[in-house]
């Protein structure tokens, strides 16, 4: 099981630009496999990339995740291809199809078809990183447009990689079969061993309908992870971002992350959290995350413990496991990262 360190979102961590190289270089010399970026309505994950493509020389640079609908799927090929270019080969492009609240609020699209919208992209995606004239016909996506002066069009520079890689982050259990189906690595968020499991037969599911085995493909879910002696304190440290993903990264009626820990049969907490959340009322929801939640959602805790559950998530099939850091100042977090290195190594 390999290692990957997300950055999340640029903005949150307050640390400067600086600093987050700092630690994005301690990782590569701790030898972790990639460094991830993700992408709300803040920094541009692909920009960051590009600007870590020059100040290393080894690690994988990923996208965790671009949004689909922020840009068209054209700009996506030519933008992973520069990356691909500039870095010599480590770029890896992570999308998502984000929800409602972002689609609408920001954007100004409309959430519609999620799925279907998702296959086109990528089938446009992979033509033109392919190098392939891009013609297509979906239900969601025609290019060029039918009846118009649109010329067909081949992408005028070549990523590095053959096949350079796409992931896609999906939850729910028709997405997950999604990316097998198209995908070439599959990016679930803040969950347990245990659905990672599961996650590996419906993307066989997938695989087998495009007639294709999972040789290569790359199962990598992004977790919180926290290396914490007294663990009511790594339950504290951890609390307030996760009570962000239930609370606030959704609307009232659409959140994946309320609804996912509904799945895990915490449906009465997620609701409770996200109610508090959305009234302004942020502690009383950081509160009512219990532990037994965080324990799904979370690697936190005392060495044994962190260790123990790395070990599960290598047995459940992860073979990359990107980690998410919560303590608030570098230094703090670059003994996260070397803490987390040591306890991986089987």
């Amino acid at each position: 099981m390999r290692l990957g360190y997300s950055l999340s979102y640029w903005g949150t961590a307050g640390l400067s630009p600086a600093e987050h190289l700092t630690l994005v270089l301690e990782a590569e010399r701790l030898g972790y496999d990639s460094v991830w970026a993700a992408e709300t309505y803040g920094t541009d994950p692909a920009s960051l990339m590009a600007w870590l493509a020059g100040r290393t020389t080894r690690i994988g640079l990923g996208t965790g995740v671009l949004q689909m609908p922020a840009r068209r799927p054209v700009a996506a090929a030519m933008t992973a291809a520069t990356i691909d270019q500039i870095s010599g080969g480590r770029f890896r492009l992570g999308l998502g199809t984000s929800g409602p609240q972002l689609v609408e609020g920001w954007h100004g699209l409309s959430f519609d078809r999620p799925l279907l919208h998702a296959r086109d992209y990528v089938a446009v995606t992979r033509m033109a990183l392919e190098g392939k004239p891009v013609r297509h016909s979906g239900p969601t996506l025609t290019v060029p447009r039918p009846n118009s002066e649109g010329k067909e069009l081949k992408l005028a520079v070549s990523p590095v990689q053959e096949r350079l890689p796409i992931y896609l982050a999906a939850m729910g259990p028709k997405a997950t079969c999604l990316a097998g189906e198209i995908a070439d690595g599959w990016l679930p968020l803040n969950c347990p061993p245990e659905y990672v499991a599961a996650g590996r037969k419906l993307l066989t599911e997938g695989a087998a309908r495009a007639g294709r085995a999972l040789d290569g493909f790359d199962v990598a879910p992004m977790v919180l992870t926290l290396v914490e002696d007294d663990l009511e304190i790594a339950y504290d440290m951890i609390r307030p971002m996760l009570a962000l993903y239930l609370g606030g990264m959704g609307s009232r009626q659409t959140n994946f992350h309320t609804q996912f820990a509904a799945k895990l049969g915490f449906e009465a907490e997620a609701a409770a959290i996200q109610e508090a959340f959305l009234a302004g009322r942020q502690g009383e929801a950081i509160a009512a995350l219990s532990t037994e939640l965080i324990d799904q959602l979370a690697i936190c805790g005392p060495r044994s413990r962190v260790r123990e559950r790395l070990e599960e998530y290598r047995v459940s099939g992860t073979s990359t496991l990107v980690v998410g850091l919560v303590p608030p100042t570098l230094r703090r977090r670059l003994e996260q990262l070397r803490w987390i290195a040591e306890l991986a190594v089987p």
